[in-house]
């Protein structure tokens, strides 16, 4: 069966940012599947999560897939910084830090001024998306029928902050290294330990136990798996990029602005989009007690944890499909209620 399909990108002109200064001549890409119908009422937003790109992406997005684009319009969207949108590596002045909010705002710009939509059917996001999810029900409680945050949080917690540290510790170590993020040259060698050490975050102790890596993956030994799908895929994006987005998740937080003033319950209880939490059950950096604490302040909302071994990476099941069917079954359910 065969869908529309479309890409494009949307020029926003000097962009301001919430923390100071603009995107110069801000650029966003973004790729939708399906048809919107007349009522303009059955878009999904779908925010692209750390370093991922609307390509790799597009897998979950079938009509036996999560995301049926036969019943729904699928609206792709990529972050600042993920190499596609406007970023640190390729922009000249790049804020020093760019948000979540930052990024919802622009993406608000395209639904409504791009595609005429004043209420989206649905957020759905895996990780930083799953915050971006969040960040739309908060700043735009009224334009949100329903978010599902997949392994993501309101707010990130301080434990996610002290990874995220390590990481940006790591990139700034760097004989490359210029200073905020910036780089004389691509920082090989610690793009390949900034690989290594997302390797022992983005799965579980369980995972790698159970040596899932080899039985399931195919990767000959441990070795060979840490280097080919994890510092060989990192090594293929800019540094400034990985830097700009990781600041982004570690300043993450539905509250932090004008409207909340750093209340965090006052922002989940302003939330009117009917809300889904799907934490995994070993996931190192959104836990399941986060979003069970996030719950008791939401109006309408509901958490089904993923049963896996999988870690964070059970929220994105490209090569596991038993998680893809828990995910697909919960969600292509509740968005027909």
């Amino acid at each position: 069966m065969t869908w529309e399909r479309e890409s494009g990108i949307l020029d926003l002109g000097d962009w301001p940012v919430e923390k100071g200064g603009h995107i110069r001549d801000a650029r966003l890409s973004w790729a939708r599947h399906g048809t919107l119908n007349a009522a303009r009422d059955n878009l999904i937003l779908y925010p692209s999560s750390y370093a991922s790109q609307h390509t790799a992406m597009a897998w979950l997005v079938a009509p036996d897939g999560i995301l049926d684009p036969t019943r729904w319009c699928v609206l792709a969207v990529d972050m600042f910084s993920n190499g596609l949108s406007s970023g640190a590596a390729d922009t000249p002045d790049y804020p020093a830090i760019v948000t979540v909010a930052d990024n919802v705002r622009a993406q608000h710009a395209l639904v409504t001024q791009v595609f005429g939509v004043r209420r989206l059917a649905a957020v759905y996001g895996f990780s930083m998306g799953g915050m971006q999810a969040y960040h739309w029900a908060a700043l735009y409680p009224e334009q949100v029928a329903r978010a599902i945050v997949v392994c993501g949080s309101a707010r990130t917690s301080p434990h996610n902050k002290v990874f995220l540290s390590g990481l940006l510790r790591t990139l700034e170590a760097a004989p490359e290294h210029q200073g905020g993020g910036r780089f004389s040259a691509e920082p090989k060698a610690a793009l390949n330990a900034f690989g290594h050490i997302y390797a022992g975050w983005g799965l579980s102790q369980d995972f790698y136990r159970a040596e899932l890596h080899r039985k399931v993956l195919g990767a000959p030994d441990l070795e060979t798996y840490v280097r080919t799908d994890w510092s060989e895929s990192f090594m293929r994006r800019r540094a400034a990029n990985l830097y700009a987005q990781a600041l982004a998740w570690y300043h993450g937080d539905i509250s932090d602005n004008g409207l909340y003033r750093k209340d965090l319950a006052a922002a989940l209880q302003a939330i009117r989009a009917r809300v889904m939490l799907l934490p995994s059950e070993t996931d190192l950096y959104f836990r399941v007690a986060d979003s069970a604490a996030e719950l008791t302040q939401l109006a309408t909302g509901t958490i089904r944890p993923i049963p896996s071994v999988w870690g964070h990476q059970a929220g994105n099941p490209s090569s596991n499909p038993v998680d893809a069917g828990f995910i697909r079954a919960n969600v292509r359910d509740w968005l027909e209620r």
